[in-house]
């Protein structure tokens, strides 16, 4: 994929993100998440059903990288079955880990395929799907 629609699609991402804003809901399964390192800390709030994601909600103080990435997340997961969603996200630690993944499955968050070049932003782009990860393990 081209830098330059890479860097666009973050950027949409961060300008307008998906989902931005929590409600109250007690049929949602909630996780914040925080970057110790940086500004990052979000609230994610999950809504799942008969082993799929229906909906992905957050809100929170973060980076561009964390809430475009969080965005790009919420806009890959939803409305997945949960074993869909746990090979996206593995898929997506082991391309920011540097491992093998394929590159298929990740629809638009094949953009952080570069992100290990810069180390200290790679858990700016993990956090979210760590704090889907947790839901979905809830």
């Amino acid at each position: 994929m081209d830098n330059n629609l890479k860097r666009t699609i973050i950027l949409e991402h961060y300008s307008h993100p998906i989902n931005r804003g929590l409600i109250e809901d007690d049929s949602y399964i909630k996780s914040n998440m925080n970057n110790e390192s940086c500004i990052d800390e979000i609230d994610l709030m999950a809504k799942l059903e008969d082993g799929k994601i229906i909906d992905i909600r957050f809100d929170g103080e973060a980076c561009a990288i964390c809430t475009s990435c969080t965005s790009i997340m919420i806009e890959t997961l939803t409305n997945k079955t949960i074993e869909q969603a746990k090979e996206i996200i593995n898929n997506f630690e082991n391309m920011i880990g540097e491992k093998e993944y394929d590159e298929n499955i990740l629809e638009q968050a094949i953009v952080y395929d570069e992100i290990a070049k810069q180390p200290n932003r790679k858990k700016c782009a993990l956090l979210p799907w760590w704090g889907i990860s947790k839901i979905i393990e809830k």
